[in-house]
């Protein structure tokens, strides 16, 4: 299995050896990097291109990995044997499965993704780790032993939010998505804005990178979010010159799109007021 990219998802050079190395290795991928750089997408295209079905766990502040295995469910069957029902006698019937199990008891080999993992407590990674190295867990309630049928191929997101545990971090092979350079960020644009006329591309590109290195600017715009404003522009129908900025509009064309916060927006107001008082 060599993961080569796809049509719709530009990887780098150092992106493909980091699939493919993890998928050799059978050890988990732990992929960071800015939101909207196409880490969780990453793993829908590894299963497309691999032809492999995707479980996809989504990770909240609230999640524990026990959930990932199984959930015993003893207050259904609590209320069943008050009400005399026949479940009760068998405690399968109240194991709901989580999604390790999901993946695990697969009749073939799929793509487990574990979507920003971060968001968790800390001690969440933690508790994985038996799990990574063994691909089994044992359910108590029932005495069985779940092992993977197929190792899965393993995609773990983080934004980095917060630290990892070393001991999760060893049994992981690690990538770091760099914020896509022009060039790069050329061929992302072509795949979702294909037709796009080059001197409009290269005018909001400009743009944008110019105001990612805004000193001050609170969170950076990302991937998702110049795709999002050059759709704008294109339904609007906008020409270079209709989107160049001059110190007294600091403010880009549809900065909505780009800038999602009040701070951001005033700075770029304080910029242009500067701008004014200069002349």
């Amino acid at each position: 299995m060599q993961f080569q990219g796809t049509k719709e998802y530009v990887a780098t050079d150092d992106l493909k050896v980091a699939v493919n190395a993890a998928v050799t290795l059978e050890r988990p991928l732990l992929v960071k990097g800015e939101p909207g750089t196409g880490k969780t997408e990453l793993a829908k295209q590894v299963a497309g291109a691999l032809g492999l079905r995707m479980i996809e766990w989504n990770v909240k502040s609230t999640t524990r990995a026990q959930q990932g295995l199984y959930e015993y469910d003893a207050v259904s069957r609590l209320r069943d044997s008050q009400l005399g029902d026949a479940r009760v006698n068998d405690v399968k019937n109240y194991i709901r499965k989580g999604k390790l199990w999901e993946a695990f008891e697969a009749g073939e080999k799929v793509v487990l993704l574990i979507d920003e993992i971060d968001k968790a407590d800390i001690e969440f990674p933690n508790d994985l780790l038996q799990e990574l190295d063994k691909m089994e867990f044992h359910v108590y309630e029932t005495g069985e032993m779940v092992k993977a049928k197929h190792r899965p191929i393993m995609i773990i997101t983080s934004n980095n939010e917060k630290e990892l545990p070393d001991a999760f971090l060893r049994r992981c092979f690690f990538h770091y998505i760099r914020f896509p350079d022009a060039q790069t960020m050329k061929k992302i644009v072509e795949v979702h804005h294909p037709g796009i006329k080059d001197s409009l591309l290269t005018a909001a590109l400009t743009q944008f990178y110019e105001i990612r290195e805004t000193q001050g600017l609170k969170k950076k715009p990302s991937t998702s979010e110049v795709i999002d404003w050059l759709k704008l522009l294109l339904a609007e129908d906008l020409s270079p010159e209709d989107i160049a900025r001059d110190g007294a509009d600091a403010l880009p064309k549809l900065h909505g799109a780009l800038l999602k916060n009040e701070q951001d927006v005033h700075l770029f107001e304080r910029l242009a007021f500067m701008a004014r008082g200069r002349r």
